[in-house]
This record gives C-alpha cells, structure tokens and sequence, in this order.
C-alpha cells in the first residue's frame, strides 16, 4: 500500500547543508569501493525519459542495479503520460508498483505534479529550470579535486539555463563565491537568483573574463539546450565571445579545474585544447554521476541516514 513518508530530491534546498556534506561523504565513499550494501535489493527504480539522456540513463540504471534493484526504462513511446494521461494518474498507478521515479522531462511542474501525487521517493533527472544531480556531481568532482568549495569562487560562463540555476541553488545552500557570466536575454531565473544572494555571493555579469578571474571552477554548457536547436543561429551571435578557450582559463586560478556536464560541442562553448587539456576534469565529472546518484537512492529508497 501507499506510504506518504518519504522524501523527494526535486532540487538542492531539498537537502540541508549538513545533510548534502553527509551525502557527499557517501557519494564519495562508493566512488572509492568502501561501500558494499545493497540497500535496493528487491527494490525497482521507474525511469520516466520525456528527455532522452546518455549519461542521466546509464548511470541511473547501473547504480540501481550495483545498489541491489532493478530499474525499468520508460519513454514516451512506453508509457501512457505520451498519449496524455495525467501526470497525477501515472504518479499514482506508478507508486503500486515500484520504489521510486526518477523522470527527466521539460517543464519543471510536472516533475513537482508527480511528487505531489506519489506516495514514493521523486528525482529529478532533469527539467527545463533543474538540473540538480548534475550539480551535486559537479561539487562531488570539486570536492576531490581541490578539497572544498568552502572559500572557493565558482565561474559559470553561458546560459542561465537549469545547470545556471542548479549552481545557484547550490552557492544558495552550500555558501561559496559564484559570478556567472551570461549574455542579455539570458539571465538565470530570477526568483532563484534573488534567494540565493541573500545567503551567498551570486553575481551575473556579462564580460566572461570577469567572472573567469582568479577563478578556482570554470564551468559551462552548450549554448543550445535540447529543444532549443531552432534557436542556434540566435544563440551563436548572442554568445560569441563567450567559449571557454584558453586564454580564459588563464585568467582562473593556476591550480582551476574546467568543468562540463556534457554533450560538449567543441569549437562553441569550449574550445578543443580545454576539454582534452590538463585542466578539464569533465569526465571524473561525469563518473560522479553515478556515484552521487547512487547515494541519492540509497538515503531516499534504501533507507541510509545521512
């Protein structure tokens, strides 16, 4: 039967500071091995993809089978939200069946419809305004890499998009420096970036060499998201001057990491010599997101304390 005492991951807040350190600690835990429970064991995981993904899918499904469950892959074409049931229908019939949703799709309501409606654990895998286990990979890799956030400065260089979003929602909780340079008419969301500025420093600039200097994390995204691909040729002339090359890396910190949470279109937001070079870290970046993930499951499904 239903349970309604459970706990959903829709976005960072969602997570206390202490208990976001605490699922880092376990994230990085499983990264290293020393983590051998298999608290899904004889739990399933429903995937919903209005969005399809490469790393969001693989890592979601292979963490839910190392943790002991199952996960089942759901497209439109599979269930019935792509022939307009209601997303408060699907929720319902859903929670009789498995131990969990993680559904990566457009508008972000519908992800917190779904929530409203469930009786099991919700997480986002993606929406239009979030992108928040991409974020907590992304601090999981800056953690490893440097050894905090604490004290660092943070660079988002390119749209406001979810990811823009996600990081503000992050310096919101977590406290550390974050500039983010975007052009005009592509601010990130401004009720989440009024939030976030009242607890943290959270500027929007638009020269990308300001943001960049003395940073320790330099960060970016394509300029086109998926569903936005008839605006490209918009988008390249309102973010030219916008690539993380290498003379902008030279403006961060000397010991600064690059980072991207990919797909990566090379020659647009970076430039070839950054995402092979000795600063990129975006593939440790995009291993973290397994074992994030992971963690996330293993607290909202399996019933580990953070």
């Amino acid at each position: 039967m239903p349970d309604r005492a459970h706990r959903d991951f829709l976005a960072i807040p969602d997570f206390s500071r202490k208990e976001l350190e605490s699922l880092f600690d376990l994230a990085d835990r499983m990264s290293k091995g020393k983590y051998d429970r298999k608290p899904l064991a004889g739990k399933s995981l429903a995937m919903i993809f209005m969005k399809s993904s490469t790393r969001t899918r693989v890592s979601f499904e292979v963490g839910t089978w190392q943790l002991g469950g199952h996960a089942l892959f759901l497209s439109p074409r599979d269930v019935q939200l792509g022939r307009g049931e209601p997303i408060k229908d699907t929720a319902r019939v859903l929670s009789r069946y498995v131990d969990g949703i993680m559904i990566r799709t457009f508008a972000h309501a519908e992800v917190e419809e779904l929530a409203q409606y469930a009786d099991i654990p919700i997480i986002n895998g993606l929406t239009d305004l979030l992108h928040p286990c991409q974020i907590l990979a992304d601090l999981l890799t800056v953690k490893q890499q440097l050894g905090g956030y604490e004290g660092k400065k943070v660079a988002w260089i390119g749209d406001g998009n979810n990811m823009a979003n996600s990081w503000i929602n992050a310096a919101y909780r977590l406290g550390f420096e974050l500039t983010l340079a975007c052009p005009e008419g592509y601010d990130p969301d401004a009720t989440i970036l009024k939030r976030a500025q009242k607890e943290a420093k959270v500027t929007v600039v638009r020269d990308p060499k300001e943001a960049a200097d003395g940073a320790d994390v330099v960060n970016t995204d394509v300029w086109a998201s998926m569903g936005q691909e008839e605006e490209q040729k918009i988008r390249e002339k309102a973010f030219a001057g916008y690539q993380v090359d290498g003379a902008l890396m030279k403006r961060a910190s000397k010991k600064a990491i690059f980072l991207h949470c990919l797909p990566a279109h090379r020659g647009e937001e970076v430039s070839e010599s950054v995402i092979e070079g000795p600063q990129s870290r975006v593939w440790d970046e995009a291993e973290n997101r397994l074992h994030v993930q992971k963690a996330i499951m293993a607290v909202l499904m399996g019933g580990e304390k953070l």
